[in-house]
């Protein structure tokens, strides 16, 4: 697609008295975190979406379908559109071109009750100000089916006046902008993958609209990589991609798709149930994902649990005597979508990541209430299949609560916790100091609780191979051996009962040999973390503790190699002739080692453990530890040829 491709022939009037105006631009250059979020990774990325977003609501206005976004050299980003073209005459209230209005002065947009737009995921109209203003220049052509006028900005100021540089029969917009590195002190350069999975999901939720990305950069990872997504499907294809990444069979053999509309407001929803044991409720407003629900989708889960409830009861799959299934049995293995778009979207934020309109969660329960009942009677078998796996959760449920209070009452004395009996705990109770080592084998725990400092440092061993998760459901967890002194020990529960008020310690250190037992150790506690106590992730208490690997000597002069390549540099700056210890494992170090090495806060090494990357963390989870063995199978043969320091 090329950005001839883009133009389109003028449809609607779309003028200056479109835009209205509600304020100013420094503040944002003084405080960009509150406008984007961060001026990491994360708000650099942003600046994208606010731009694409603007395309979009074109889109949703019905005036644009194709959107081309290019990653050029030197952090710069294109993002071109085919929709009417921002409004180049004079603005009435301030006496400039309105496209100069756009950019330069926050809070104006067609989106606060002018003709521009009816429905739009800006709540504040600060996304095109906003880019401008965190950019060190950004230029922006206009097609409006005459001519093409095109301006430039420089942090945020005009630099230069609006002017024609051609004739043109489409329309469009080409905003052009490279983020300030005085702001995004981190990085300026763009991941593609990241890009791509909000693009997509944008194309999901808009269908048949066309979105290309390409990295036309010099230095690109994949020269000439280029994605072309559109999805005549829309949110019916988002599930079915959704389960497909998760690596798990559907059980209802097509998506149930409902759909609804109450004045201006729309609401659409898909959903699927899967053999797996995890949620997966994706919810957006004007196609803003928000990430922290609202009422559409508080509505979507009170809504359902209703629903198959009643039907549970009028077809006698539930008795008289049984309790209600709960929402968390309905939603076990539940991939879905819910989609709304109204006007006046309330965000809780700039970040839109809360909706707050009532009257769109009213619309989505009556869509629920009243046509999924009806596909259930219509649909029988795929309804007894539903109630089957909800009644098989809430059994497991059930046995989770005995196995819970059963382990309570085995460790509990006069009300109060009895900690593991391997568990040798600190002397401090200040949890915003403590840590503890979740450390493989007794011989290694030994050796760190001689080692350690016992006023802010607990050792809790364990020993052999825990339980798989990923393969489990909840009522496996609680009794099991392995994992009941990690959840004890810790204070926090798990699942649906964590609390990280109750966290005992500040630091989680997963301390574990080098080895292939060791790597398979940490992996099994860290996708019980990720599964059962997430949030420790998220609020960055889990670390994992690097050991070295040698110890390189030449009398009283020692290193501690973490690499290969650091043995042989220590080896070769004591002259060629040092003695190399290969580490087989913490037990072998003495405790002074231990200290010196994988302890100590002043000279030890530790990798904190992030959700930078959720939803590729939950694909590589359930593809290293779930029940499918193909995509495993697969994944070690695309990948044994990058594999080092083999342990066979």
């Amino acid at each position: 697609m090329n950005q001839d491709e883009l133009l389109a022939p003028v449809t609607e009037s779309y003028d200056e008295n479109s835009i209205q105006v509600l304020e100013g631009l420094e503040a944002v250059r003084k405080r960009p975190g509150m406008y984007i979020g961060s001026t990491g990774e994360r708000g650099l990325h942003h600046l994208v979406y606010e731009i694409v977003d603007n395309s979009i609501d074109e889109a949703l206005a019905g005036f644009c379908d194709k959107i081309l976004v290019e990653l050029l050299d030197d952090g710069v980003v294109r993002v071109t559109d085919n929709g009417r073209g921002i409004p180049v005459g004079i603005h009435p209230q301030k006496g400039i071109p309105t496209v100069s209005v756009v950019f330069t002065i926050l809070h104006a947009g067609g989106k606060f009750g002018g003709s521009g737009y009816k429905v739009s995921g800006g709540l504040h109209g600060v996304g095109a100000s906003v880019v401008n203003a965190l950019s060190s220049w950004l230029e922006v052509e206009i097609a409006d089916g005459s001519h093409i006028y095109s301006q430039r900005y420089e942090c945020g100021n005009i630099k230069e006046d609006l002017k024609i540089i051609g004739d043109t029969e489409k329309t469009g917009t080409k905003v052009t902008f490279k983020p300030d590195p005085s702001i995004f002190t981190d990085t300026t350069r763009y991941d593609f993958d990241i890009l791509l999975s909000r693009l997509r999901e944008q194309a999901f939720l808009n269908a048949g609209i066309r979105i290309v990305l390409k990295d036309n950069r010099s230095d690109a990872d994949l020269p000439d990589r280029e994605e072309d997504l559109c999805y005549e499907g829309g949110i019916r294809s988002y599930v079915e991609y959704l389960l497909e990444k998760s690596k798990k069979d559907k059980l209802n053999e097509n998506v149930i798709y409902l759909n609804g509309s109450q004045g201006d407001s729309v609401a659409e929803i898909a959903l699927l149930w899967s053999t797996g044991y995890d949620t997966k409720i994706m919810s957006f407003a004007n196609t803003i994902h928000t990430v922290d629900g609202g009422t559409h989708e508080s509505s979507f889960k009170t809504a359902l649990a209703r629903v198959i409830n009643k039907y549970g009861r009028t077809f006698k799959f539930l008795k008289d005597n049984d309790a209600n299934l709960k929402s968390e049995d309905i939603n076990e293995g539940l991939v879905a979508v819910v989609s709304v778009k109204l006007t006046d979207a309330q965000f809780e934020s700039q970040t839109k990541a809360k909706l707050g309109n009532t009257a769109i969660g009213t619309l989505v329960n009556n869509i629920i209430a009243e046509k999924m009942m009806n596909y259930l009677e219509d649909h029988p078998a795929e309804a007894k299949i539903i109630l089957d796996k909800s009644i098989a959760s809430s059994n497991a449920r059930e046995a989770a609560q005995k196995a819970r209070e059963l382990q309570r009452n085995k460790s509990g004395i006069a009300g109060k916790t009895r900690m593991p009996e391997k568990l040798t705990d600190c002397i401090s109770d200040d949890p915003t100091k403590t840590e503890i080592f979740i450390v493989e084998g007794d011989s290694a725990g030994g050796s760190a609780v001689e080692g350690r400092n016992s006023t802010y440092q607990a050792i809790l061993p364990l020993w052999g191979k825990m339980l798989n998760v990923e393969k489990a459901r909840v009522d496996k967890v609680y009794g099991n051996d392995k994992l009941t002194p990690v959840i004890v020990a810790l204070g926090t529960g798990i699942a649906e009962n964590f609390d990280i008020s109750k966290l005992r310690y500040d630091k989680i250190v997963i301390m574990a040999d080098a080895d292939v037992d060791g790597s398979h150790i940490r992996t099994l506690l860290l996708t019980f973390f990720f599964r059962y106590m997430p949030k420790l992730i998220e609020t960055g208490h889990v670390y994992l503790a690097q050991p070295p690997l040698y110890r390189v000597a030449k009398g009283k002069r020692y290193f501690d190699a973490f690499t290969d390549e650091e043995k042989d540099r220590y080896f070769a700056e004591l002259g060629g002739d040092a003695d190399v210890q290969r580490y087989k494992g913490l037990g072998e170090m003495n405790p002074e080692q231990l200290w010196e090495t994988t302890l100590d806060p002043e000279k030890r090494t530790m990798l904190k453990v992030s959700m930078a990357d959720a939803e590729l963390a939950d694909q590589v989870f359930t593809m290293l530890m779930g029940e499918e063995v193909e995509p495993r199978r697969k994944f070690i043969e695309e990948n044994a040829v990058f594999a080092t320091d083999l342990d066979i």
